[in-house]
């Protein structure tokens, strides 16, 4: 008799104590959240790495205030600007905000150097960070102000009123990704399943993830702080994942059970086999998300530890809870039936393989070199725009022009170009030397003014501490993030005219930040990180596969396709994204480059995810194989006996990864249009072609590994019998 391995033993208990696994689940879901809610989330401060981040350091301890800057712009909306009227106007605002209690000083109008327009530079209390929640009573004043002067344009911009309307989007948009997603993962579920119920419990326990992930993630962040976009990873990753893993198990039980085994049977067979894949695939994933803390990023640990939670959580759920759901809904899980779908999953859901799927199979049992190279040469196409991938960090330049507050925000850098970006020379000097940093820094503002890389609009802001050691020198800039100017000028003003200058005063310590010098530090160290993450997750990944399969050819097989597949998402992020082709398609507007943080983010999910199907479906083969089924019998029993539920997981997939790529972020979009594009490809084209054209020439090496590996339990189901697992011979 077989040992029976942990995946069944806690499948039998949870199956024969359902109310007990049921009650047990429900209850950790809910500490999990209510513990998440009392103890709060830390979210992490924006550190930057590099020389930026010594910027950063410098700045932070000089101990300064930290006003946000608000600007209110007025000119004409046709023709040439009246100037006492606009000066007038310019007035009344000075009025208006000056009452307001968190409005910190306002300055005198300064007019633009063409004459066509006024501004009036606001300064409001507080962080910048929770500026958003303090700068509608200064919208509400510049919207009276527009009120009293309908023949002008009077309109704010700043970093409080631009993150305000940059989070109300964004919210608006992830609510409705949200909102969507879940009634478009029922209607796969439904097409996959034809009952309800069955439909549900899968979208049930990948909720139940997300939920309860989301509360541990919050005790986390106290010691590894939260990232913003921390919750909308866990949805992203848990719904994928906690779906297909519940959705791999529960498909498994129903066809035993049409084999006519009793619920109790069809859970053990399930957990041996399904569940084995679940565990299995989950370590992988687990593995691939460690990945991201190679990188040594405040964000990326956080997303990591995000992802990690999530994952275990479903592993845990399906093979914990999911047992106890199905033994205890015995055959009302096949209950409400969608009459003319369940007929189909019905007959898929039997012993046989789809037909569909073994026509795609064709090719690839019949002539599996030449449909390898074919396959593969097209694959190697599509990765080849990736050789000319650009990085580039999303900033104001980036964002949807729909939005009237990106309008105002143009018209604001056009005559005031120094509004826009800028760099931070910040300088620590020793006690006694503040007079010569403050000389060398004033010649810093004036070299800046007389080249032509830097606008001459406005003067350089300087900013000294209390004790006048630390100052900081902002020098405004036209240029976009990762544009070849902004590098241009950030280069002549770390090896040029920084050094020729605060460099010259003795023991200070300088170094130059701001957005655009953050963007170029982070980049190098994405570079410089991701051949370390890749080894990691190559490495770790290759291990858990030989301990699983005891096969290192399978490792290896892995491996290649995983890394084939993510060279082709690769190529077709930058194909679709950094070229202005598909613009109208998508709704976006090109910057040229893509996302810094995508490619290893990128790597590491795609990695992560798509092993889900690697093990699953080579599970299957390996299952027909110890049953004592010739090698290409086996592949295209593995292969056509799992297309369904792979099918099924990848649309869940590719659905919710759609609709974030609907959003209206540009990195938000090429994340989802990249993770989906990326699945679709692994689930068809590498599952369904590469895969088993490359086992079919293998043959027995497939299964070939070190005899200290060998000796193993089969992935055959307990007491199965060979005959339910016959095919006719392939040809």
């Amino acid at each position: 008799m077989q040992r029976q391995t942990t995946t069944v033993r806690i499948a039998r208990w949870s199956a024969t104590h359902p109310w007990r696994a049921v009650g047990a689940w429900l209850l950790f879901v809910a500490a999990c959240l209510v513990a998440g809610n009392v103890a709060g989330t830390r979210t992490q401060s924006q550190a930057a790495p590099g020389e930026s981040g010594r910027a950063q350091q410098i700045v932070e301890s000089g101990h300064f205030p930290e006003p946000v800057a608000e600007n209110v712009l007025i000119s004409a909306r046709s023709g040439s600007l009246d100037g006492a009227a606009a000066m007038a106007a310019a007035a009344e605002v000075r009025t208006a905000m000056s009452g307001l209690p968190d409005v910190l000083g306002v300055g005198q109008p300064v007019p633009a150097r063409d004459g066509s327009a006024v501004l009036v530079p606001v300064t409001l209390r507080g962080p910048v960070l929770t500026s958003d929640q303090r700068v509608q009573p200064l919208l509400d004043a510049t919207a009276r102000v527009q009120g009293a002067h309908p023949e002008l344009r009077v309109e704010e911009v700043g970093a409080g009123s631009l993150n305000k309307a940059v989070n109300d989007a964004s919210g608006a948009d992830f609510q409705t990704a949200e909102v969507f997603s879940i009634p478009v993962t029922l209607l796969i579920l439904l097409l996959a399943f034809g009952a309800l119920i069955a439909a549900a419990v899968p979208l049930l326990l990948g909720l139940s993830a997300v939920t309860a992930a989301i509360g541990l993630s919050a005790l986390v962040s106290h010691l590894i702080p939260a990232t913003q976009a921390l919750d909308s990873m866990i949805l992203l990753i848990g719904m994928a994942v906690g779906v297909d893993y519940s959705l791999f198990y529960v498909r498994r039980e129903r066809e035993e059970r049409a084999r006519g085994r009793g619920h109790v049977d069809a859970i053990e067979v399930a957990a041996a086999t399904s569940g084995r894949a679940v565990a299995v695939s989950g370590l992988a994933v687990l593995v691939a998300m460690c990945g991201m803390l190679v990188a040594r990023d405040a964000t990326f640990n956080s997303l990591a530890v995000g992802a990690i939670l999530v994952v275990a959580v479903a592993v845990l759920g399906s093979l914990t809870v999911l047992p106890a759901m199905l033994a205890r809904l015995g055959r009302w899980v096949d209950r409400p039936r969608v009459p003319l779908v369940w007929r189909l999953t019905a007959h898929r859901g039997g012993t046989g393989g789809s037909r569909f799927w073994s026509t795609v199979l064709r090719p690839a049992l019949r002539r599996p070199l030449p449909t390898l190279v074919l396959a593969v040469l097209a694959l190697l196409a599509l990765a080849t725009p990736a050789l000319g991938m650009k990085l580039k960090l999303t900033d104001v330049s980036d964002m949807p022009r729909s939005m009237p507050i990106l309008q105002s925000y143009d018209r604001l850098v056009a005559v005031f170009p120094s509004s826009g970006s800028s760099f931070d020379v910040a300088v620590r000097a020793p006690a006694g030397e503040s007079a010569r940093t403050r000389a060398a820094l004033d010649e810093l503002s004036r070299r800046a003014q007389a080249d032509p890389l830097f606008p001459a609009d406005r003067q350089p802001q300087l900013q000294t501490s209390a004790d006048g050691r630390v100052a900081v020198l902002s020098i405004g800039v036209p240029y976009s993030t990762g544009s070849p100017q902004a590098l241009t000028a950030l280069n002549r003003l770390r090896d040029d005219l920084v050094p020729a200058t605060v460099g010259q005063v003795p023991g200070a310590e300088h170094a130059v930040g701001g957005w655009i010098a953050a963007n170029h530090d982070f980049e190098q160290r994405m570079v410089g990180s991701l051949p370390w993450v890749i080894g990691f997750v190559l490495t770790l990944t290759f291990l858990v596969l030989l301990m699983t399969f005891r096969s290192v050819v399978v490792a290896l097989t892995a491996i290649v396709l995983n890394m084939l597949s993510v060279a082709a998402a690769y190529g077709f992020v930058v194909l679709v994204f950094q070229g202005h082709w598909a613009e109208g398609l998508l709704d976006f507007r090109s910057n040229g480059g893509i996302v810094t943080w995508l490619p290893l983010f990128l790597f590491v999910v795609l990695f992560g995810l798509s092993m889900d199907y690697h093990v699953f479906v080579v599970s299957r083969i390996r299952e027909a194989v110890d049953r004592g089924m010739p090698n290409r019998n086996a592949v295209a029993h593995g292969i056509t006996t799992s297309a369904g539920v792979v099918t099924s997981a990848a649309a869940v997939m590719i659905a919710v990864f759609s609709i974030f790529g609907t959003l209206s972020t540009l990195d938000m979009k090429q994340l989802g249009v990249g993770l989906a594009a990326a699945i679709l490809l692994d689930a068809t084209i590498i599952r369904a072609v590469v895969l088993p054209a490359t086992m079919i020439m293998l043959g027995r090496w497939n299964w070939w590994g070190p005899r200290l590996l060998r000796g193993r339990q089969p992935w055959g189901a307990p007491d199965a019998d060979r005959s339910e697992v016959e095919l006719s011979p392939v040809h």
